[in-house]
């Protein structure tokens, strides 16, 4: 922290501490609506190895939820989506700071499993920090005053399932659609469904990615604001959850729980398309931080 900063040391110390709480809420806390998303998904379930399985899960979030315990042992990479109101004040410097920061001081205090290694030594620090990690995705928003940071742990199990394409144009929207329902089917069981699809559309390859990602960072269910897109949404989940599959790979009607798609402008000889899957602890939590300085962790 240097004289130039927009904080005092006593609000960024407490921005850091909100952001230790964030980490925290988004490792033991499962969001309403994912909730929600299990509880139709046991109802709907006609397979009994899906029921049992369904069954475990519910069981494992009371657990959790009585024991304040984490949903999952692993802490998962952090991810953080951060939106910066054009009023806000906020050094973006700073911010990304107090971010990491907060992240270790979360994995320090509770203490939180660190999953973070170098990928070349593989050397663990115990801090879930590293060179460019935590990571990081900003977003400059005209007209708002706030600043609101979404925390998403990317678990292994379902990150590893991860797959990028670049089609043809010529593939059209058939191509899109034939690339994500195979890449879900064939990961099996390995990233704990029932899942949450997110589809990363258009763009260059990189943009493409980070889109998917994004798109799994919405609450479970919502539908993209373009009529066409969210059609496509509608339909994926319904030829996903077709394949019997099943919750954990072990046969059933729900293999998703929803497919979320966002999409970007592309080259004209280009049709990319990536896919990011979240397992069933879709975790997630939400700071907002206002501009009179106080703050709120929520979904």
């Amino acid at each position: 922290m240097n004289s130039h900063n927009t904080w005092s040391n006593d609000r960024y110390q407490k921005v850091v501490e909100a952001v230790a709480a964030l980490y925290v809420k988004a490792l033991k806390d499962l969001p309403p609506d994912v909730r929600t998303a299990l509880s139709h998904a046991v109802r709907r379930e006609t397979a009994a190895v899906g029921r049992t399985v369904l069954g475990t899960i519910e069981r494992n979030i009371d657990v959790a939820d009585k024991e304040d315990l984490l949903i999952c042992q692993d802490t998962g990479i952090p991810v953080y989506f951060v939106e910066v109101g054009e009023y806000s004040g906020v050094n973006p410097v700073h911010l990304e700071q107090a971010i990491r920061e907060g992240t270790e001081q979360a994995t320090a205090t509770h203490p939180l499993r660190s999953s973070v290694v170098s990928p070349v030594t593989r050397k663990n620090n115990q801090t879930n920090s590293g060179y460019r990690v935590p990571v990081i995705h900003w977003e400059f928003v005209s007209g708002r005053d706030d600043v609101q940071i979404v925390m998403v742990p990317k678990g292994s199990g379902s990150e590893n399932m991860t797959y990028f394409r670049m089609l043809l144009p010529a593939d059209g929207v058939q191509g899109i659609k034939r690339f994500v329902v195979e890449s879900v089917v064939g990961s099996g069981g390995n990233p704990c469904p029932p899942v949450i699809v997110g589809v990363g559309i258009g763009g260059s390859a990189d943009l493409c990615m980070v889109l998917a990602k994004k798109a799994i960072s919405r609450p479970c269910g919502s539908s993209n604001a373009d009529p066409e897109v969210a059609g496509l949404e509608g339909e994926l989940l319904q030829a996903i959850n077709a394949s019997g599959l099943g919750p954990m790979g072990l046969g059933g009607v729900n293999t998703a729980l929803a497919v979320h798609v966002e999409h970007a402008a592309t080259h004209i000889s280009q049709n990319p398309v990536a896919v990011n899957i979240q397992c069933w602890a879709a975790r997630r939590a939400r700071l907002v931080i206002a501009s009179d300085g106080s703050m709120v962790v929520g979904f």
